[in-house]
Protein backbone atom coordinates (compact mmCIF):
# COMPACT_ATOMS: atom_id res chain seq x y z
CA UNK A 1 0.00 0.00 0.00
CA UNK A 2 1.60 3.12 -1.20
CA UNK A 3 1.73 6.09 1.73
CA UNK A 4 0.85 9.54 -0.09
CA UNK A 5 1.07 13.05 1.63
CA UNK A 6 -1.12 15.69 -0.13
CA UNK A 7 0.11 18.94 0.88
CA UNK A 8 -2.30 21.38 0.78
CA UNK A 9 -5.04 20.76 3.20
CA UNK A 10 -7.08 22.74 2.33
CA UNK A 11 -7.09 22.75 -1.89
CA UNK A 12 -10.05 21.74 -3.34
CA UNK A 13 -8.39 19.16 -5.80
CA UNK A 14 -6.15 18.08 -2.88
CA UNK A 15 -9.43 17.30 -0.37
CA UNK A 16 -10.92 15.39 -3.55
CA UNK A 17 -8.66 13.22 -4.04
CA UNK A 18 -7.05 12.50 -0.83
CA UNK A 19 -11.05 11.43 -0.32
CA UNK A 20 -10.98 9.18 -3.35
CA UNK A 21 -7.75 7.16 -2.74
CA UNK A 22 -8.15 6.42 0.72
CA UNK A 23 -11.60 4.57 -0.54
CA UNK A 24 -9.60 2.20 -3.00
CA UNK A 25 -7.93 0.36 -0.53
CA UNK A 26 -4.69 0.44 -2.15
CA UNK A 27 -3.30 3.66 -0.73
CA UNK A 28 -2.97 5.56 2.51
CA UNK A 29 -3.42 9.23 1.72
CA UNK A 30 -2.99 12.26 4.38
CA UNK A 31 -3.17 15.92 3.71
CA UNK A 32 -1.37 18.43 5.10
CA UNK A 33 -1.13 22.74 5.56
CA UNK A 34 1.76 23.99 4.70
CA UNK A 35 0.65 27.87 5.61
CA UNK A 36 3.63 27.78 8.44
CA UNK A 37 6.75 26.10 8.60
CA UNK A 38 5.79 22.89 10.81
CA UNK A 39 5.82 20.63 7.81
CA UNK A 40 9.81 21.40 8.06
CA UNK A 41 9.80 19.24 10.99
CA UNK A 42 8.02 16.14 9.41
CA UNK A 43 9.73 13.30 8.06
CA UNK A 44 8.70 13.35 4.20
CA UNK A 45 10.46 9.78 4.04
CA UNK A 46 7.47 8.01 5.84
CA UNK A 47 5.47 8.40 2.72
CA UNK A 48 6.35 6.63 -0.70
CA UNK A 49 4.58 10.04 -3.19
CA UNK A 50 4.56 13.22 -2.39
CA UNK A 51 1.58 15.07 -4.07
CA UNK A 52 1.99 19.00 -3.90
CA UNK A 53 -1.84 21.01 -4.78
CA UNK A 54 -0.86 24.17 -2.52
CA UNK A 55 -0.91 27.46 -4.41
CA UNK A 56 -2.35 30.86 -5.59
CA UNK A 57 -4.77 30.59 -7.74
CA UNK A 58 -8.42 32.79 -8.04
CA UNK A 59 -7.91 36.14 -6.71
CA UNK A 60 -6.80 39.03 -9.05
CA UNK A 61 -3.82 39.63 -9.30
CA UNK A 62 -2.05 43.02 -8.60
CA UNK A 63 0.82 44.77 -8.08
CA UNK A 64 0.49 44.77 -4.04
CA UNK A 65 -0.07 40.58 -4.20
CA UNK A 66 2.23 39.53 -7.68
CA UNK A 67 5.23 38.49 -5.22
CA UNK A 68 2.91 35.69 -3.74
CA UNK A 69 2.43 33.67 -6.62
CA UNK A 70 5.75 33.13 -6.69
CA UNK A 71 6.73 33.05 -2.90
CA UNK A 72 3.90 30.16 -2.99
CA UNK A 73 3.49 28.40 -6.48
CA UNK A 74 7.41 28.85 -7.22
CA UNK A 75 9.39 29.08 -4.16
CA UNK A 76 6.89 27.04 -1.51
CA UNK A 77 6.63 23.90 -4.34
CA UNK A 78 10.28 23.90 -5.09
CA UNK A 79 11.39 23.28 -1.19
CA UNK A 80 8.96 20.65 -0.82
CA UNK A 81 10.04 18.96 -3.69
CA UNK A 82 14.15 19.10 -2.27
CA UNK A 83 12.98 18.01 1.07
CA UNK A 84 10.67 14.96 -0.42
CA UNK A 85 14.33 13.85 -2.44
CA UNK A 86 16.84 14.91 0.81
CA UNK A 87 13.88 12.58 2.73
CA UNK A 88 13.88 9.80 0.37
CA UNK A 89 11.00 10.06 -1.39
CA UNK A 90 10.04 7.88 -4.43
CA UNK A 91 7.92 10.57 -6.39
CA UNK A 92 6.91 14.26 -6.43
CA UNK A 93 4.13 14.90 -8.24
CA UNK A 94 3.57 18.85 -8.66
CA UNK A 95 0.49 20.37 -9.63
CA UNK A 96 0.33 23.05 -12.28
CA UNK A 97 -1.71 24.60 -14.68
CA UNK A 98 -3.10 24.39 -18.59
CA UNK A 99 -1.85 28.57 -17.90
CA UNK A 100 2.00 27.69 -18.60
CA UNK A 101 0.66 28.21 -22.63
CA UNK A 102 -0.69 31.65 -21.62
CA UNK A 103 -3.84 30.96 -24.16
CA UNK A 104 -7.40 31.98 -24.25
CA UNK A 105 -7.98 30.58 -27.28
CA UNK A 106 -6.07 27.94 -29.94
CA UNK A 107 -5.45 23.95 -29.83
CA UNK A 108 -2.54 23.01 -27.71
CA UNK A 109 -0.22 19.96 -28.95
CA UNK A 110 3.13 18.43 -27.58
CA UNK A 111 4.97 21.16 -29.78
CA UNK A 112 3.19 24.17 -28.89
CA UNK A 113 5.56 26.11 -26.61
CA UNK A 114 4.76 27.72 -23.04
CA UNK A 115 4.55 31.11 -22.92
CA UNK A 116 2.83 32.21 -19.54
CA UNK A 117 1.49 35.77 -19.01
CA UNK A 118 1.00 36.59 -16.35
CA UNK A 119 2.50 35.68 -12.48
CA UNK A 120 0.46 32.88 -12.11
CA UNK A 121 1.29 31.06 -15.49
CA UNK A 122 4.83 32.52 -14.77
CA UNK A 123 5.25 30.93 -11.36
CA UNK A 124 4.05 27.68 -11.65
CA UNK A 125 6.33 26.95 -15.03
CA UNK A 126 9.33 28.20 -13.06
CA UNK A 127 8.70 25.86 -10.39
CA UNK A 128 8.05 23.07 -12.83
CA UNK A 129 11.79 23.65 -14.43
CA UNK A 130 13.09 23.93 -11.11
CA UNK A 131 11.77 20.98 -10.00
CA UNK A 132 12.29 18.90 -12.83
CA UNK A 133 15.65 19.51 -12.34
CA UNK A 134 15.20 17.29 -9.29
CA UNK A 135 14.45 14.18 -10.97
CA UNK A 136 16.77 11.42 -10.74
CA UNK A 137 16.54 7.43 -11.28
CA UNK A 138 15.43 7.84 -7.54
CA UNK A 139 13.48 10.41 -7.40
CA UNK A 140 10.82 10.45 -10.20
CA UNK A 141 9.01 14.35 -11.03
CA UNK A 142 5.46 13.97 -12.29
CA UNK A 143 4.14 17.73 -13.37
CA UNK A 144 0.47 17.66 -14.19
CA UNK A 145 -1.20 20.96 -16.04
CA UNK A 146 -4.91 20.20 -16.05
CA UNK A 147 -7.38 22.33 -17.76
CA UNK A 148 -10.32 23.87 -15.84
CA UNK A 149 -11.46 21.57 -13.51
CA UNK A 150 -15.01 21.34 -12.39
CA UNK A 151 -17.58 19.69 -9.93
CA UNK A 152 -19.08 20.51 -6.85
CA UNK A 153 -17.85 23.14 -5.13
CA UNK A 154 -14.72 24.03 -6.82
CA UNK A 155 -14.00 27.36 -7.07
CA UNK A 156 -12.95 29.61 -9.91
CA UNK A 157 -14.01 30.02 -13.60
CA UNK A 158 -16.43 26.99 -13.48
CA UNK A 159 -18.30 28.89 -10.31
CA UNK A 160 -18.42 32.03 -12.12
CA UNK A 161 -20.00 30.16 -14.84
CA UNK A 162 -22.50 28.56 -12.58
CA UNK A 163 -23.21 31.77 -10.81
CA UNK A 164 -23.75 33.52 -14.01
CA UNK A 165 -26.04 30.37 -15.70
CA UNK A 166 -28.61 30.47 -12.24
CA UNK A 167 -29.20 34.09 -12.42
CA UNK A 168 -29.28 34.77 -16.10
CA UNK A 169 -30.87 31.39 -17.03
CA UNK A 170 -30.43 32.39 -20.65
CA UNK A 171 -27.27 31.62 -22.66
CA UNK A 172 -26.36 31.19 -26.59
CA UNK A 173 -25.96 27.93 -28.21
CA UNK A 174 -22.60 28.69 -29.46
CA UNK A 175 -20.81 25.78 -30.75
CA UNK A 176 -17.19 26.10 -29.25
CA UNK A 177 -14.99 23.77 -27.75
CA UNK A 178 -13.25 23.68 -24.40
CA UNK A 179 -10.87 20.97 -23.11
CA UNK A 180 -11.89 20.40 -18.88
CA UNK A 181 -11.41 17.92 -16.61
CA UNK A 182 -13.94 16.93 -13.64
CA UNK A 183 -12.88 16.80 -10.01
CA UNK A 184 -13.33 12.64 -10.43
CA UNK A 185 -11.38 12.45 -13.24
CA UNK A 186 -8.49 14.30 -12.24
CA UNK A 187 -8.06 12.23 -8.67
CA UNK A 188 -8.44 9.02 -11.41
CA UNK A 189 -5.53 10.48 -13.21
CA UNK A 190 -3.62 11.20 -10.76
CA UNK A 191 -3.76 7.85 -9.25
CA UNK A 192 -3.18 6.52 -12.47
CA UNK A 193 0.29 8.45 -12.20
CA UNK A 194 1.13 7.28 -9.19
CA UNK A 195 0.20 3.59 -9.94
CA UNK A 196 2.75 4.20 -13.25
CA UNK A 197 5.24 6.41 -12.14
CA UNK A 198 7.56 8.00 -14.19
CA UNK A 199 9.09 11.41 -14.63
CA UNK A 200 7.06 13.15 -17.41
CA UNK A 201 4.72 16.23 -17.64
CA UNK A 202 0.87 15.22 -18.18
CA UNK A 203 -2.00 17.18 -19.53
CA UNK A 204 -5.10 15.11 -18.17
CA UNK A 205 -8.26 15.95 -19.44
CA UNK A 206 -12.17 14.55 -19.77
CA UNK A 207 -12.44 12.07 -22.84
CA UNK A 208 -14.16 15.04 -24.96
CA UNK A 209 -14.23 18.45 -25.21
CA UNK A 210 -16.86 20.33 -23.56
CA UNK A 211 -19.06 23.07 -25.30
CA UNK A 212 -19.98 25.92 -22.87
CA UNK A 213 -23.16 25.86 -23.68
CA UNK A 214 -23.64 22.03 -23.01
CA UNK A 215 -22.22 22.85 -19.39
CA UNK A 216 -24.23 25.68 -18.51
CA UNK A 217 -27.40 23.52 -19.56
CA UNK A 218 -26.44 20.97 -17.12
CA UNK A 219 -25.67 23.41 -14.97
CA UNK A 220 -29.25 24.43 -14.67
CA UNK A 221 -30.47 20.88 -14.97
CA UNK A 222 -29.02 19.84 -11.90
CA UNK A 223 -30.34 22.82 -9.79
CA UNK A 224 -33.95 22.14 -11.84
CA UNK A 225 -34.16 25.16 -13.68
CA UNK A 226 -34.87 25.75 -17.45
CA UNK A 227 -32.07 26.75 -19.63
CA UNK A 228 -33.58 29.65 -22.57
CA UNK A 229 -31.54 29.43 -25.70
CA UNK A 230 -30.78 32.69 -26.99
CA UNK A 231 -30.57 32.75 -30.86
CA UNK A 232 -30.12 35.08 -33.48
CA UNK A 233 -26.87 36.37 -32.16
CA UNK A 234 -23.93 33.91 -33.13
CA UNK A 235 -22.74 36.24 -35.67
CA UNK A 236 -22.19 39.30 -33.23
CA UNK A 237 -20.45 36.31 -30.24
CA UNK A 238 -18.03 35.30 -33.00
CA UNK A 239 -17.25 38.72 -33.90
CA UNK A 240 -16.91 39.90 -30.21
CA UNK A 241 -15.01 36.73 -29.38
CA UNK A 242 -12.13 37.64 -31.89
CA UNK A 243 -12.18 41.50 -29.78
CA UNK A 244 -12.74 41.20 -25.92
CA UNK A 245 -10.90 38.73 -23.22
CA UNK A 246 -13.59 37.68 -21.47
CA UNK A 247 -15.58 36.42 -24.70
CA UNK A 248 -12.69 34.63 -25.33
CA UNK A 249 -12.82 33.09 -22.11
CA UNK A 250 -16.61 32.21 -21.84
CA UNK A 251 -17.29 31.43 -25.80
CA UNK A 252 -13.57 30.60 -27.28
CA UNK A 253 -12.35 27.41 -27.98
CA UNK A 254 -9.31 26.47 -26.12
CA UNK A 255 -8.22 22.60 -26.15
CA UNK A 256 -5.47 20.25 -25.48
CA UNK A 257 -5.03 17.48 -28.41
CA UNK A 258 -6.68 14.31 -27.39
CA UNK A 259 -2.97 12.66 -27.90
CA UNK A 260 -1.88 14.42 -24.89
CA UNK A 261 -4.09 12.90 -22.35
CA UNK A 262 -3.84 10.12 -19.87
CA UNK A 263 -4.25 6.88 -20.72
CA UNK A 264 -8.30 6.55 -20.57
CA UNK A 265 -8.38 3.64 -19.07
CA UNK A 266 -6.92 5.47 -15.72
CA UNK A 267 -10.20 7.34 -16.37
CA UNK A 268 -12.87 4.54 -16.12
Amino acid sequence: MKKILVTGANSYIGKNFTDYVNSLGKFEAQAISVRDDSWKEIDFGQYDVVYDVAGIAHIKETDENRHLYYEVNRDLAVALARKAKEDGVKQFIYLSSMSVFGMVEGHITMSTPTGPVNAYGKSKLEAERQIMALASSDFVVTIVRPPMVYGPGCKGNYQLLRKFALKIKAFPNVDNKRSMISIENMSRAVAGMIEHPRTSVWHPQDPEYIRTYDMVKSITEEEGTRLFTIRGFNWLIKILTKRIGIFKKVFGSLTYDKSMNVPLEWLE
